[in-house]
């Protein structure tokens, strides 16, 4: 049926499910923004500063991407997903507050503890069992 998405991973029945997975995508690209951001202005001439300009977002991309990408190369237990998260996204906000936005850094942080804490809830509970207040009821065929 046109316009029914609940087959696209119960996105559907669930939206605030795909609004905070939108969120947690931007989320992460901030960070990579921020750490790069940090790196190029962090008083370093030449060189290093283009080393920690882009070396720094690029190794964020290459953790992220072994152990806390939805399509991670090693699948360890959440413990050490969360601990990859914290040390990504908690740098991004570190990063921020290094380049003189504190309050932007807090409000990010917070922002970024949330969106997580929503995201493992929303994981861990099957969508039959999510409130009848955050789901869509599916469309009659």
């Amino acid at each position: 049926m046109a316009g029914d998405t609940s087959g696209v991973a119960g996105l559907g029945a669930r939206p605030w499910y795909g609004a905070n997975e939108v969120l947690a995508f931007l989320l992460e690209l901030a960070a990579l923004g921020f750490l790069s951001w940090w790196g190029f202005g962090a008083g370093h001439e030449g060189a290093l500063r283009i080393l920690l300009g882009v070396g720094t977002p690029l190794l964020a991309i290459m953790v992220w991407a072994l152990f806390a990408a939805p399509r991670a190369r090693l699948r360890p237990r959440l413990p050490l997903v969360l601990v990859v998260k914290a040390l990504v996204l908690g740098g991004g906000a570190a990063a921020l507050y290094g380049v003189g936005h504190p309050v932007a850094a807090g409000v990010v942080a917070v922002v970024t503890a949330v969106n997580t804490a929503v995201a493992e809830i929303f994981r861990a509970t099957p969508p039959s069992a999510v409130p009848a207040g955050l789901h869509r009821p599916s469309a009659p065929d």
